[in-house]
């Protein structure tokens, strides 16, 4: 019997943004226009996890990776 060494699988690990998860938590309810590495999106804030925002467009469900946003701007 041959003893197969077990590969070690990569886990990528996204920090937690603690003042972008709080600002976001400030304006749930409000719009906002979010700036993401792939572009803006203008929504209303349904809700905010530690990792995701769940941005309302017009009664469709967006969730946006925290990791992706690089600014705010409420409306």
């Amino acid at each position: 019997m041959h003893y197969m060494p077990q590969m070690p699988q990569s886990i990528v690990v996204y920090p937690v943004d603690a003042y972008v998860v709080e600002t976001l938590k400030s304006v749930i309810g409000k719009q906002v226009l979010l700036e993401t590495t792939r572009g803006g999106i203008s929504g209303c804030i349904a809700d905010v996890k530690p990792d995701h925002v769940v941005l309302d467009v017009r009664g469709r469900n967006f969730f946006v990776r925290i990791c992706e946003i690089v600014w705010i701007m409420p409306e």
